[in-house]
């Protein structure tokens, strides 16, 4: 009595021919009915042995729900790294493979270091001869850590001028004495040869005292000059200081480590090969969180905000629904495709959503709507045309409504188009109904 492939036909029809077709399809059910009967009886003992279909019932809500912009993405990682060696090199091990786990400052790959380690020794044994002839040019002018530089303070310097300062004094007795003896020529109480001698031991003792004073010039100038060699020692010891953290650098490049948390997504590289500094040794990528590129049309990108929360679903898990935020806002429209490019970030903390993935996305407005819901099991869809339909019932009647289906959830599907809420809808043994069928509302 029931002829299915009627309602594939009626689903596959526009919204606008539904109520003409339903009419028709009731009249084409009843001429069925008719002719599968004999002959003998009345069209009341006919109707009378058409047994009503016993149905759970349940009444169509409405309530608000978020309204929203549809759209696709693919989900990207939040960092992506392709590891490269700072130096050449012989890889000689692979600590970590593909899909392994590394937390940032992990091994990633070594190279052959032998060559880097003699580089530091050399550098360091260096460094240390630079800071033995730096300290002997400090010990040489009497200079000791964080002191400054002061020629009164050398050794030989303090010398020249203890030998100069006496010998200026014994000049200054020595004259003051052939001075006394100068007077005393005069009055006659000492001889001429007498003060000669004491004249003449004046311009020696003035003689020595100028040669101690150019003496002690000499040594000033010269830990002057030792002073200056003490710079020079200093910027040697500098220079080998900067050669072994040079040296130190290398041996350090010979280690490539894992910038960042994350996974290891490629390797590019096995034990034995040669690499440079353009060679690449990995790939590792951050997921966690995780960011998706969308686009939106030029229309719907002016009621786009920062902040807005986003719905996702994937095919690789179409029961979950994934939430996320509005990060990014393109600053411009693509004139090619006159769509904006948005970016969402999604927490990941178990990693079920893989970059590449692509997405069916929801970004929910602040204004919402009223939304028809009924059970799940209300909802017949037909598989080859994706076509719905519920049964209304109407004083005992089932009546046929074809609807547009919306998002199911918690066993509750959303009806867009095609029915009114508070509508009393079969909820069960639909396959038994069809337009017209007699109903009796039970469990």
């Amino acid at each position: 009595m029931k002829d299915h492939s009627l309602w594939s036909w009626l689903s596959k029809i526009s919204r606008a021919h539904q109520c003409v077709v339903g009419l028709a399809l009731a009249c084409a059910l009843l001429v069925t009915i008719s002719c599968g009967r004999t002959g003998s009886g009345s069209a009341g003992v006919q109707a009378a042995e058409l047994k009503p279909v016993r149905v759970a019932t349940s009444v169509a809500t409405s309530r608000e729900v978020a309204v929203s912009i549809s759209s696709s993405g693919t989900f990207m990682a939040e960092e992506v790294s392709e590891l490269a060696p700072l130096a050449a090199g012989r890889v000689v091990a692979t600590p970590v493979d593909v899909g392994a786990w590394v937390n940032q400052g992990d091994i990633v790959a070594r190279l052959d270091d032998r060559d880097a380690r003699l580089r530091l020794e050399q550098a360091e044994a260096a460094q240390e001869q630079a800071q033995a002839a730096l300290a002997q040019s400090r010990m040489r002018i009497g200079l000791g850590p964080n002191a400054t530089f002061d020629p009164a303070v050398v050794p030989e310097v303090q010398v020249a001028k203890a030998a100069y300062e006496s010998a200026e004094a014994q000049a200054k007795l020595a004259a003051a004495d052939a001075k006394r003896y100068a007077s005393l020529v005069a009055t006659g109480d000492v001889s001429a040869s007498n003060y000669e001698r004491e004249r003449t031991q004046a311009e020696s003792a003035q003689a020595q005292a100028d040669a101690a004073r150019r003496q002690y010039e000499a040594a000033v100038n010269f830990a002057r000059l030792n002073h200056q060699g003490v710079g020079s020692a200093e910027a040697a010891s500098a220079s080998a200081r900067s050669q072994v953290a040079m040296s130190r650098k290398e041996l350090d490049d010979t280690v490539v480590r894992a910038p960042f948390a994350g996974y290891v997504s490629e390797r590019h590289m096995s034990v034995g090969e040669s690499v440079n500094s353009s060679s690449k040794i990995a790939t590792i990528l951050r997921a966690n969180p995780i960011r998706l590129n969308l686009q939106v049309s030029e229309m719907d990108a002016a009621r786009i905000h920062t902040g807005m929360t986003v719905v996702a679903r994937t095919a690789a898990r179409p029961e979950s629904e994934f939430t996320g935020k509005v990060t990014v806002l393109s600053p411009a429209i693509d004139p090619s495709s006159r769509a904006m490019t948005i970016r969402a970030e999604f927490a990941n903390p178990s990693l079920e959503l893989r970059p590449g993935m692509s997405a069916t996305v929801r970004v929910l407005l602040p204004q919402g709507e009223q939304g028809i819901f009924v059970p799940a099991s209300a909802v017949l869809t037909d598989s080859g045309s994706n076509a719905s339909r519920v049964f209304v019932i109407e004083n005992g009647t089932a009546r046929v409504r074809v609807v547009q289906a919306g998002v199911t959830e918690n066993g509750t599907t959303r009806i867009v188009s095609g029915l009114g809420r508070e509508a009393i809808v079969a909820a069960s043994n639909l396959p038994d109904l069809y337009d017209g069928a007699p109903v009796e509302r039970g469990n």
